[in-house]
Order: C-alpha cells, then sequence, then structure tokens
C-alpha cells in the first residue's frame, strides 16, 4: 500500500545490498568515526569495515553517485540493529526511507509529500505535524507525528491521550551528504524521510507485540 503511494505521486523504488560497507551506511551519511550518532545504533559488524545495514539510507548515497538530479525514490527494505527482542523491539525490521532531490526543493515540499502520504495511508482526515529534532544527514531535521487514527486526535489509549503519534523523521538532505554523494549543494537542495514498516502495522492493525509477526503462528496470521 506505502509503495502505491509513492508511486503514485511520481517515486520510483531503488533496492541495495543489506550487508554494507561502514563507508555507506555511515561516513557518507555524516556519521563519521566516533560520532556520537553511532551510539544510538547498535550494529551489527561482519568485519571491521562491513556490516548489517542499521538503515536504508544507504541507498539513497548510492543512488546519488549514479543518478544525476533529479532524483525521487523510496528505498524499502530490511534493516538490523543489536536490539533486545520485546514488545516494540526487534533485531530485524523494515523501514522505507524516501529521498527527493532537485532545483529549489524545501521544507514545504517535503510536508505537502507527507501530507498526501497520510491522507491516503490513514484517512482524508489526517492532519500532521512537524516538531524540531537533530539526524546527522539532515538539516534542518524534523519528526513528524499524525493524528491519532482511532481518536481523530481527542486522547485514547492508542496515542496515550495526546492525539498525536509519531510515525517518521525526516528533514533537508545535508549539504555534506549531497556533496558525498556527487552532488552540488549549491545547485541543488533535497528532502530525505524514514519510517519504520512494523510501528505502521502494529497501529493500524492494533497489535501490541511486534514478536507476533515473526513468530509464524498460525492463529495469528489467519487474521490476514
Amino acid at each position: 500500500d506505502m509503495e502505491e503511494i509513492f508511486i503514485g505521486m511520481g517515486f520510483s523504488i531503488a533496492e541495495g545490498p543489506e550487508v554494507e560497507y561502514d563507508l555507506y551506511n555511515f561516513q557518507k551519511l555524516n556519521i563519521p568515526e566516533n560520532h556520537p550518532a553511532r551510539d544510538t545504533q547498535d550494529t551489527f559488524y561482519i568485519g571491521e569495515n562491513v556490516l548489517l545495514r542499521s538503515q536504508t539510507s544507504p541507498v539513497q548515497v548510492r543512488v546519488m553517485e549514479h543518478q544525476k538530479p533529479p532524483i525521487r525514490i523510496i528505498s524499502p527494505g530490511r534493516v538490523y540493529r543489536s536490539d533486545a527482542l520485546d514488545a516494540t523491539h526487534s533485531p530485524l525490521f523494515h523501514q522505507l526511507e524516501g529521498l527527493v532531490i532537485d532545483k529549489g526543493i524545501t521544507m514545504g515540499a517535503l510536508k505537502g509529500t507527507l501530507e498526501v502520504f497520510a491522507k491516503k495511508m490513514f484517512g482524508d482526515s489526517t492532519q500532521i505535524r512537524f516538531r524540531p529534532h537533530h539526524f546527522p544527514f539532515t538539516e534542518p531535521s524534523c519528526e513528524i507525528d499524525v493524528s491519532c487514527f482511532r481518536c481523530g486526535g481527542k486522547g485514547c489509549p492508542m496515542c496515550k491521550g495526546e492525539g498525536w503519534i509519531e510515525i517518521l523523521g525526516g528533514g533537508m538532505v545535508h549539504p555534506k551528504v549531497l556533496k558525498t554523494g556527487g552532488i552540488d549543494p549549491e545547485v541543488y537542495s533535497g528532502f530525505a524521510f524514514g519510517m519504520g514498516l512494523e510501528r505502521l502495522v502494529m497501529f493500524r492493525f492494533n497489535i501490541d507485540d511486534m514478536r507476533l509477526l515473526y513468530e509464524n503462528d498460525v492463529r495469528f496470521l489467519s487474521q490476514f
């Protein structure tokens, strides 16, 4: 469903390797060695410079290296982090990230794109809001919430009474990331965003334990 929404907005699908170089997973995304952002991502290293990707962002860098703007892609896929398995965490999960680069791209374009996605995904009455945040690969950065699709923003147990649910992060692509991808930040600008698929599935189908998605219990699977 998510792929079809973005394809309808002119995006194409890009894929990349799940076994990735540190160079693409971190360094080319403005996360050099000893950067504090690495502390928040417990990564599975296979060798000194080879790892299981902790995000699908390396696909974006690979696309920038081989394709001149305009670029409009989404990169869905499996990612890996050394998280303890519990109701809301898994060492294997899925992300969908997006990247748009062209002349004159602004935060307004990001907001408009995500508003269209949210309304098609959760209903025409859905609203979104941006909150300031920090990501090394975007500047400025934000976290994006959607109005709770169960209570319509009034407050309920699903949204913990807040009326909003955080679903993704995004922002304007950092000039350093554009440069490492071979794109001139003086000429082009872009936005990027990323979201966890399991989180959206759990919200959409009222599932309270992520482990149910991977245990292959027929009693659970037969509901879908």
